[in-house]
């Protein structure tokens, strides 16, 4: 009778997610394999043998977060009807959450940027591919209140959605920390006159 493989004791998904928790709060570098073991509460060969190495573990965990964020900036901006309400809603959420991130923990993206961007390629590309998309979806959508007639002619799309982009994790990173009350929405509303 051949052996049976031990079955996992632990809910990989659920683990997964804990990672992210600790990798979002603490960043790459300050979280120790003795650290995930301690947080996640498994062994390090269970997580070397479910996840690959920490690095691998944490890959997965930003990409998990890059899949969770609720609401999805793309989704929102890509609604039919009128667009530039959308967008200045997605600014000001930005500015506010930024605002109000009393743990500092910003957002997962912008703290890969910070810590491993560029040295860490797979990370670099993760990060860019994220941005790329933002920007994909702010430019078409101002494209789209252009033809409809919310954005005036001259204004350009691309070079807006940029400037957006920027500003948007600008902000993450100013978040960080504890801005003065009113600077990241004086910031905000300062760019969206541009759409005016």
């Amino acid at each position: 009778m051949a052996a049976m493989g031990r079955v996992k004791e632990f809910d990989p998904d659920a683990v997964l997610q804990r990672a992210l928790e600790l990798f979002w709060q603490r960043g790459y570098e300050a979280t120790s394999m003795s650290d995930l073991v301690e947080h996640l509460g498994i062994g390090r060969a269970s997580i070397y043998a479910t996840f690959g190495s920490k690095r691998d573990l944490y890959l997965k965990a930003l990409e998990r977060y890059l899949e969770s964020q609720k609401p999805n900036p793309i989704e929102e901006l890509s609604q039919p009807g009128p667009v530039l309400p959308a967008v200045r809603e997605l600014v000001r959420r930005y500015a506010a959450e930024s605002a109000s991130d009393l743990d500092g923990r910003g957002c997962m993206v912008v703290n890969a940027a910070v810590e491993l961007v560029p040295e860490d390629r797979l990370v670099t590309r993760r990060v860019q591919a994220s941005w790329d998309a933002i920007e994909v979806a702010l430019t078409s959508a101002l494209t789209r209140a252009q033809a409809q007639g919310e954005l005036d002619a001259s204004k350009n799309p691309r070079a807006l959605a940029r400037m957006l982009l920027v500003l948007l994790q600008g902000m993450r990173v100013v978040g960080k920390g504890e801005p003065p009350p009113g600077r990241l929405e004086d910031a905000a509303e300062q760019a969206l006159a541009l759409l005016d």
